[in-house]
């Protein structure tokens, strides 16, 4: 038999066509939008992970088959032990629970024309413009020095206040117009409004060192108080993140496409959940990790250049196979950076290269480097790696592409999979293609989200 000479990749939606195949599709991401209207900052997502684990009996007992431990509350590494030992080297998939948003700052609370105010530092890349006149949501965590943490979640519940960053209206913003967008919309003035209502004037028999100025403020103050036992001070040892309102959707008449809030890189979180749950009674180690910070530059104790991978690790190895040395551990380690790649925009694709370009519902997409411009900051995966990965999705029927992210003067990106790939593993960016990425509502195929959960199943069993 001759060998097929060319390369046509076919949408999922051709390959998945049987009723089966689109019920399990819809089950599953019936599943996802449900994880992702309720898990919207990375504190949430590894109490979502921690969870599911828990009810499927992994502890922290690392002499134990199923381990997991969290660091911080905002990282997550569990895995499952193979039939293999660790000297063979593990089944890794990384990706991170965190995504572009805008933070309170430590001392946000103010009052300027009637209304009440929170300063914020945006997180991330953003387009500040998308963040305006547009319902949020407040969620995150205070702090207080008696030793307790506030959970905050305010604005998701239907019942529930919205928050807002005001925009200017039209007819006076001849002058924002006229500007270039990075500097027309100023990140000193993305200032959240939480109120309006001045607190009710105090009596003489009641504390007369509060400030009779700044009501509006102190109103929002006395709310924070009642609700949550708190005062303005607590806020220095806060983090609280304002999020878009609102659930995850289903996008176009046909419902074809989810729509939501922090797609980049919460898809990647569960579809490998999902995969990791699928996948027992494994040959390999499998090892799953959910990192914070990455879209900062994965600094700090719960990014991926910390040193809490190779803690786990050391202590898996400690506990599994105490003769076996960590570096043996990595060099025959095979491993995913799973994170989102850039679907071709249909109304932008001048800043693609089409015939390198990933396009929506053909399934996910291995990236062989990241970096900008020749290829700095990138990890470039090697060659025989990605044939090895071709080899068992084409075997197991599961669809997969190739890309880069944009035209090569235009386009670049970073990853977790460099700072892996230091250890000497072999690893590649892999994950689903994404519209409107970083922005407020992401947009992916259904049939993606299906189809990576499959491959990375193929992956760990592999």
């Amino acid at each position: 038999m001759e060998p097929k000479l060319t390369c046509d990749p076919k949408s999922c939606w051709e390959i998945y066509d049987t009723k089966k195949h689109r019920k399990a599709m819809e089950d599953v991401c019936g599943r996802y939008r449900d994880f992702l209207s309720r898990c919207k900052t990375e504190r949430e997502v590894v109490a979502w992970g921690q969870n599911i684990l828990k009810a499927k009996g992994f502890s922290e007992d690392f002499s134990s088959d199923l381990v997991m431990r969290d660091h911080r509350g905002k990282t997550l590494f569990f895995a499952r032990k193979g039939k293999r030992p660790l000297s063979d080297g593990i089944r890794l998939i990384g990706s991170h629970a965190d995504s572009p948003r805008v933070d309170f700052k430590q001392h946000p609370l103010y009052e300027e024309c009637e209304v009440g105010l929170a300063k914020t530092h945006y997180y991330g890349g953003i387009k500040k413009y998308q963040w305006f006149s547009r319902p949020l949501a407040l969620h995150g965590v205070i702090a207080k020095t008696n030793g307790e943490t506030v959970h905050i979640s305010i604005g998701d519940d239907p019942v529930d206040p919205v928050f807002v960053i005001a925009d200017l209206l039209p007819h006076l913003s001849q002058k924002q117009n006229e500007q270039k967008v990075s500097e027309a919309f100023e990140a000193e003035k993305m200032n959240i409004y939480l109120g309006h209502a001045p607190a009710e004037e105090k009596k003489e028999a009641d504390e007369k060192d509060d400030d009779s100025t700044d009501r509006i403020k102190r109103n929002i103050l006395q709310l924070l108080n009642k609700k949550y036992g708190i005062v303005e001070e607590d806020l220095y040892s806060a983090e609280i993140q304002a999020v878009p309102a609102g659930p995850a959707r289903e996008v176009g008449l046909d419902t074809s496409m989810i729509g939501s809030y922090g797609q980049d890189d919460r898809i990647c979180v569960f579809t490998s959940m999902e995969a990791f749950l699928e996948s027992p009674e494994p040959e390999y180690t499998q090892v799953v990790i959910f990192w914070d910070k990455e879209e900062i530059g994965s600094d700090g104790s719960t990014g991926a250049q910390s040193l809490f991978f190779e803690y786990c690790m050391e202590d898996l190895i400690d506990a599994w196979e105490p003769e076996t040395k960590f570096r043996n551990v990595m060099n025959k380690t095979r491993a995913l950076s799973s994170d989102v790649h850039s679907a071709l925009d249909p109304d932008y694709q001048e800043v693609h290269e089409k015939l390198n370009a990933s396009r929506l519902g053909y399934g996910p997409v291995f990236c062989k480097f990241t970096g900008h411009r020749g290829k700095y900051g990138a990890n470039d995966a090697h060659a025989e790696y990605v044939a090895w990965l071709r080899r068992i999705l084409n075997e197991a029927g599961v669809p997969w592409q190739m890309a880069e992210l944009g035209r090569v003067d235009l386009g670049g990106g970073g990853t977790v999979a460099k700072y892996l790939a230091i250890y000497g593993m072999n690893i590649i960016d892999f994950g689903p293609g994404i519209l409107s990425m970083h922005s407020p509502f992401e947009i992916s195929s259904k049939m993606d989200v299906y189809a990576t959960v499959l491959a990375y199943k193929v992956f760990l069993k592999n």
